[in-house]
């Protein structure tokens, strides 16, 4: 925060505990700041592939990267590409998600199709995107058949997915398709939120223009 900010957060709360008041520092105000920052954490499971990917108390993320920009969408995919994940501009994406999830996925799916993705979803998400409006692809879960969804992705079919699994069995998919997109360097995003926020990052992909940060701070 203090180095999207240019605010010594550290050194006021040394301020504040010596009996310091905020209102005799001076301090600038945060209205000014005109670019967005994203915080990503690294997570580093293609180094440890036995490791469980699932996230727990345990530390598992190895640092983490910022991005910056003037929108929300450039930082983000700088936060992304930074981590180093890849945000696919084409492709087809492989779109799963819990029943709790499927009205609010269509028009994310709707963005990804207009943005010139194709869509494979499994059978309950295919039938619910068919019915209103988005072509899709149906494809079998990971013990309903062959080719399924992680075939799929080793087989370079699938450039992104988006995956949200409730319950004991859904866990297990997920832990069959991590693996599987970890091996083949393809970003899995589990939660809508993440996904809504890739699909921002995918529609600005303009050329990166690197600045220092302390470009960014000169303006404010």
């Amino acid at each position: 925060v203090s180095k999207a900010t240019n605010v010594p957060l550290a050194r006021i709360a040394v301020k504040l505990a010596a009996g310091i008041k905020l209102k005799d520092m001076d301090l600038k105000s945060w209205d000014n700041i005109n670019h967005i920052a994203v915080k990503e954490a690294v997570l580093p499971f293609n180094k440890f592939p036995e490791e469980s990917i699932f996230l727990s108390p345990e530390m598992k993320s190895t640092g983490e990267v910022m991005g910056i920009s003037n929108t929300f969408g450039g930082s983000f995919r700088r936060a992304t590409i930074s981590a180093g994940n890849i945000l696919p501009e084409s492709g087809r994406v492989f779109l799963s998600v819990n029943d709790q999830d499927k009205l609010s996925a269509i028009p994310l799916a709707r963005d990804l199709f207009e943005i010139g993705f194709e869509i494979v979803a499994t059978s309950g998400t295919a039938l619910e995107l068919k019915r209103n409006g988005v072509p899709a692809e149906s494809i079998f879960k990971v013990g309903e058949g062959r080719p399924n969804v992680v075939d799929g992705i080793k087989n370079g079919e699938i450039q992104l997915v988006i995956n949200t699994p409730l319950g004991a069995q859904s866990r297990y998919d997920e832990e069959a398709i991590g693996r599987a997109c970890i091996q083949k360097g393809i970003l899995a995003i589990t939660t809508l939120s993440g996904a809504e926020a890739a699909v921002r990052a995918i529609r600005s992909k303009r050329k990166i223009v690197v600045k220092s940060i302390q470009e960014y701070h000169k303006k404010e």
